[in-house]
């Protein structure tokens, strides 16, 4: 269930999944009974405090700019992670030194924003994505995703080999947002408690992860959208 909360300003959306059982008079075949039971909480009674502050959780403030973003589906939300769905999509590319630096970030955005074979302006998209591909994350390159009307063979060139373009194959991620500075100690942190979570929950995480950062430096920390995404394999909905 997707709803949006309209009467806050930033009009958050809450994302609740689980199991809806319906109850059946046998009778006059009409529903006696509606049962909801939301991934993301224990007690599923029908005045639930932790149910409360669930909600209350989801109607936090993160600022997210008004720009095109890769496009996911929520599977499932559980207290401490979402898994998402996403579709393929293009990416230009560059080496990184770690996940919250920014090297490289000057060579990418300088292909979107005009030095490529044809001088063509691209459109800038949210977030910089940093991907470490080891179990180290120390084996790093900087992202940002192209506009889905955009596809490899359109794309222009670019003007220097420090940046490459390629198709990420999209697939099921496992992600958890925090707000704040992503400083390394903290996105490690962060990392490492997702694993450990995941592998509680008997799910098949892959090796390195993804850092999303959606703002500018100068956004003011409290109101930040981080994200750490690890893809996962064989994901099944129960």
């Amino acid at each position: 269930m997707v709803m949006k909360f309209s009467l806050l300003p930033w009009k958050p959306e809450l994302v609740f999944t689980g199991l809806s059982i319906m109850g059946v008079n046998p009778q006059n075949l009409k529903f006696c009974s509606h049962v909801d039971i939301w991934d993301s909480i224990q007690n599923n009674e029908y005045f639930s405090l932790e149910g409360l502050v669930e909600v209350f959780k989801q109607l936090r403030y993160y600022k997210t700019p008004d720009i095109e973003t890769p496009s996911y589906l929520v599977l499932k939300k559980t207290a401490n992670y979402e898994v998402r769905k996403y579709p393929p999509f293009s990416v230009a590319e560059a080496k990184g030194e770690k996940l919250t630096g920014s090297s490289g970030f000057n060579n990418v955005t300088g292909y979107i924003f005009g030095k490529n074979a044809s001088s063509e302006k691209i459109a800038m998209t949210t977030p910089v994505f940093t991907q470490a591909s080891d179990d180290k994350l120390s084996d790093v390159s900087i992202q940002i995703a192209l506009p889905m009307n955009k596809d490899l063979n359109s794309l222009p060139a670019p003007n220097t080999e420090a940046v490459t373009l390629r198709k990420v194959e999209g697939g099921i991620a496992a992600v958890k947002k925090f707000s704040g500075r992503p400083e390394e100690e903290i996105v490690a942190k962060k990392e490492k408690e997702l694993r450990s979570q995941l592998l509680k929950d008997g799910l098949k995480p892959r090796k390195g992860c993804l850092l999303a950062r959606y703002n500018d430096p100068s956004t003011k920390d409290f109101v930040k959208r981080n994200e750490v995404l690890i893809w996962l394999n064989d994901f099944a909905l129960e």
